[in-house]
């Protein structure tokens, strides 16, 4: 069962197209934080696995949707979107993915715009199955706002997405680097296109250019994204000015080593632009150095906030995040 939020704030709207309500998310929120949902059993507070069998499949599942959805309820009202790690869903099998419904559809009860973190895609109608499935809170089956995606099997592939996402409102964010040490091995390879040498990376982010330009709105971006890692701030900016019209997914905050000064590229002049996603250094606060003494463990949902607070109140000291 989805716990039921105690929060009597109005939800907000939404109406009009991803790009747009993301920046008006963000607007209102004042900050761009994304809370990635990546529960992990063995990480969860004592409380949350006490009486739940660690060998069951069910158990585990109805633990990971508790702990998502006391996540939302805890950062309801300071942060614009959270992202549901598929993969740690759909290792629990069914009841596993029925978490994950009852995730995100608590997140969208909740006013939170949603990215599924899947990666997905496939060739012909089987990228439009995965489109079909996921893309669009109203139309689609699982109702995500937007989904991640890989472009490494060709524009083609990506195209039933970019529709499904123009057609239902959503969006959808194409990797073009990564935030893993080994995704300079193809990202960071070097091509010759009409005899001129280019990165893939930079191929994939004129893709998104093009297609974010195309979709822009009244704020400047629109519903085609970019992955970019906040590991590699030099990359970072440099695909900020290639694609200037797309919203950046910036995962790498906290655990992985970014920090606010390695995501500053990210943001225009007003602040807006990209969302910087944290997983583990906000779900697992509890057990930080920092929060250890200052929370008991039955105190985990406390340290979640304070926790979003701080990288809040870094991205806002640091970046142009503070003019928002």
């Amino acid at each position: 069962m989805v716990p039921t939020s105690s929060s009597e704030s109005p939800l907000p709207s939404t109406e009009g197209t991803f790009g747009e309500r993301l920046s008006a998310a963000v607007r209102r929120c004042r900050n761009p934080v994304c809370v990635g949902l990546d529960p992990r059993f063995e990480s969860l507070p004592a409380p949350l696995r006490a009486g739940r069998d660690a060998g069951s499949t069910v158990d585990r599942a109805a633990a990971f949707a508790e702990f998502s959805c006391r996540v939302i309820d805890a950062v309801r009202d300071l942060v614009p979107i959270v992202k549901p790690q598929a993969a740690f869903f759909e290792a629990l099998g069914p009841a596993g993915m029925q978490a994950l419904a009852d995730v995100l559809a608590h997140a969208r009860q909740a006013g939170l715009e949603t990215i599924l973190d899947g990666k997905r895609n496939d060739i012909g109608s089987t990228a439009e199955a995965y489109a079909d499935a996921w893309i669009g809170r109203r139309g689609s089956a699982w109702g995500s706002d937007s989904l991640t995606v890989s472009p490494y099997l060709g524009d083609d592939t990506l195209l039933p997405f970019v529709r499904a996402a123009e057609a239902r409102s959503g969006g959808i964010f194409v990797l073009v680097k990564t935030s893993n040490p080994g995704s300079a091995a193809l990202q960071d390879r070097t091509t010759t296109v009409d005899g001129r040498a280019v990165l893939i990376r930079e191929l994939v982010a004129q893709w998104v250019e093009g297609h974010a330009a195309r979709t822009a709105g009244p704020s400047g971006y629109g519903d085609v994204g970019a992955v970019v890692g906040a590991t590699y701030p030099r990359e970072l900016a440099e695909l900020r000015r290639a694609m200037p019209h797309a919203w950046l997914l910036v995962p790498g905050y906290g655990a992985q080593g970014g920090g606010a000064d390695d995501v500053a590229a990210g943001f225009d002049d007003r602040g807006l632009g990209a969302i910087v996603n944290n997983s583990r250094g906000i779900l697992f606060a509890h057990a930080a150095p920092e929060y250890r003494e200052r929370v008991t463990e039955a105190g985990w949902i406390d340290a979640v906030r304070m926790a979003t607070e701080a990288m809040i109140a870094a991205l806002r000291e640091r970046t142009t995040v503070g003019r928002l």
